[in-house]
């Protein structure tokens, strides 16, 4: 089968609907990131071995809804779904993860029975479905739970601190020595390269500030910088900032 390229939410909604009992394989990418340069060919490549399966291409940019819904903040990115759950997910271009999935997912589909007995216990557990995929990544991503419950005022006021940590506060994926997306990478060599000193936080330690620095910035993605306790925005906002003005870190936080 060949590669989908989807044109609307529409689209994707009523393939993966009407095919939810195949698995499909959803690639996230933009014309803009080399790396998804390499992986268009390797996604190609097991989409026509792979015949039984379902591959969607979907350009992150151009459908931001669909991106959102799996919380995609860096490309290249693959999720593998079968009957509206999701099995596996992977972030950056890594082509024998991909394929070693791929395989994993096509082989227990072929097999039952010996899936069944195996005692190998798989590399993911299936989430909640593709609706809810956003609400439940704190069962995805790996993230601790909370020792207690917060109410809002208390998340809030703690994220007023962390925001105000440091003159500059980077709030990423992963720490800057070993980011876990494409994204956040890019912003701390940007950083690195102004030589910024800043503070970071690893959202993906803590799902309550996660979630809550959603809400508290008004912005839906990370990374998010902040300076003097001001949103500053995301990778996109922070390129166009210095394209404006090569001076903007010095005049930001002098």
């Amino acid at each position: 089968m060949s590669v989908i390229e989807i044109e609307s939410e529409e689209q994707f909604t009523k393939i993966t609907q009407d095919e939810a009992s195949k698995l499909v394989i959803i690639y996230f990418h933009t014309p803009w990131a080399g790396p998804c340069q390499l992986m268009a060919t390797v996604f190609k490549t097991l989409a026509e071995a792979n015949p039984e399966s379902v591959f969607i291409s979907v350009n992150a940019d151009d459908h931001a809804e669909i991106s959102e819904l799996f919380e995609v903040s860096a490309v290249p990115f693959f999720v593998l779904v079968k009957d509206s759950t999701i099995l596996k997910e992977i972030s950056g271009a890594d082509a024998k993860e991909l394929v070693a999935a791929v395989n994993e997912f096509t082989k227990k589909d072929a097999d039952p029975a010996s899936n069944a007995s195996s005692s190998t216990t798989p590399t993911t557990t299936p989430v909640a479905p593709i609706a809810a995929a956003a609400a439940s990544s704190s069962s995805s991503n790996g993230a601790a739970a909370p020792a207690k419950e917060e109410s809002k005022d208390e998340l809030n006021a703690r994220l007023e601190k962390l925001v105000s940590a440091a003159p500059v506060m980077l709030f990423m994926k992963g720490s800057p020595s070993a980011p876990q997306c494409g994204f956040s990478r890019q912003l701390v060599a940007i950083l690195r390269e102004h030589q910024v000193r800043f503070g970071f936080f690893d959202i993906l330690k803590d799902d309550s500030v996660r979630q809550g620095l959603k809400e508290y910035s008004d912005w839906p993605t990370f990374p998010q910088l902040y300076m003097n306790g001001e949103l500053q925005g995301g990778l996109d906002i922070i390129k166009e900032s210095l394209e404006e003005d090569p001076k903007f870190f010095e005049a930001t936080t002098a």
